[in-house]
């Protein structure tokens, strides 16, 4: 039996790692394909800090950080692994938010009260196409001016692997793993047009968060369960009370 893992590439292969270490067999569909998009600073703003909700952002804009003098900026990461991948492309100043966007919104914050950040900083926005919330809206009430800039889109995959397919057709496959809205969406997508939505919806499915959640809900799955904390070791902890109620 095996664990199925949507998180797109290159992310999936740590999380594959970590869960063979665990001793699951494991599945990879990444249901969605990382694309960079150009970017083209032309704001005249001297950013006092970078914002990023994704370790994408950063990998997209990773030849140019040098050239622009970004690394040189403090980041502010949503969670623990961008904040990884940040440091891995050379940010020596770098400070962890709680792992979704609110938290991040609101460690922001706290650098203006604690004087970290000036209140009417202006902050550069390394963001994806498809945003789940106006991050950059939610931190203009509060007085920074945030540029906003897309840096990268994630693609749905429209065709689930062929062992995944045969996984579920043999009904081999003992969970899901989903970490995002729209990777959820797209592997619903995808599972429907190869004609395995039901098998794949009667097992359990292991959200990050309520949001990821709701999606798999509405399309019809009744084993749903959340992460307690929007980080990957509190969804390993919801697989393995996945796994211990099937097995009860």
């Amino acid at each position: 039996m095996s664990i199925l893992v949507t998180r797109p590439h290159p992310d999936n292969e740590a999380t594959a790692e970590n869960l063979r270490a665990r001793g699951h067999a494991v599945l990879l569909a990444p249901v969605l394909k990382f694309e960079p998009v150009a970017f083209h600073d032309e704001s005249e703003a001297g950013y006092s800090a970078i914002i990023v909700t994704s370790a994408n952002a950063i990998r997209a804009v990773a030849p140019q950080l040098r050239d622009l003098g970004l690394s040189e900026l403090p980041l502010f990461a949503v969670g623990e692994h961008t904040a990884s991948v940040a440091r891995e492309f050379g940010f020596a100043e770098v400070i962890v938010a709680g792992g979704d966007a609110a938290s991040l919104r609101d460690k922001v914050m706290q650098s203006a009260r604690d004087k970290v950040l000036k209140k009417k900083s202006t902050l550069l926005y390394l963001a994806g196409a498809d945003l789940s919330r106006d991050l950059g809206g939610e931190l203009g009430t509060e007085g920074f001016s945030v540029v906003t800039q897309t840096t990268y889109r994630m693609a749905p995959v429209k065709l689930l692997p062929r062992d995944v397919c045969d996984g579920f057709a043999a009904h081999g496959i003992e969970a899901v793993l989903h970490y995002s809205r729209r990777s959820a969406r797209a592997f619903l997508d995808a599972a429907r047009d190869e004609g395995v939505e039901i098998s794949a919806l009667a097992i359990p499915q292991c959200c990050l968060s309520e949001m990821v959640a709701s999606v798999l809900r509405d399309a019809g799955a009744s084993q749903v369960l959340v992460a307690a904390t929007p980080d990957e070791n509190a969804l390993f902890d919801a697989l393995e009370r996945a796994l211990r109620t099937r097995l009860a």
